[in-house]
């Protein structure tokens, strides 16, 4: 469940920064740290989801040295 509100949560801040560009924005001050600020939410929030995904071995398997 959370795999998917962080892949949600994730989307739509990109969805906001392709507004904001298309909407001519993008060029004010105000703009770039709006834009600048979704980037940073949904970085955070993909990065949870890809840690999640590689933890439940959806994206490969998890190796590990044994020592």
């Amino acid at each position: 469940m959370m795999l998917v509100v962080s892949l949600v949560l994730g989307i739509v801040p990109l969805l906001g920064v392709l507004w904001t560009v298309l909407n001519g924005q993008i060029t004010t001050v105000d703009g770039l740290f709006m834009s600048l600020i979704m980037l940073a939410i949904s970085g955070v929030l993909l990065l949870n989801a890809y840690l999640e995904m590689r933890d439940r071995g959806m994206l490969g398997k998890k190796t590990t040295k044994a020592s």
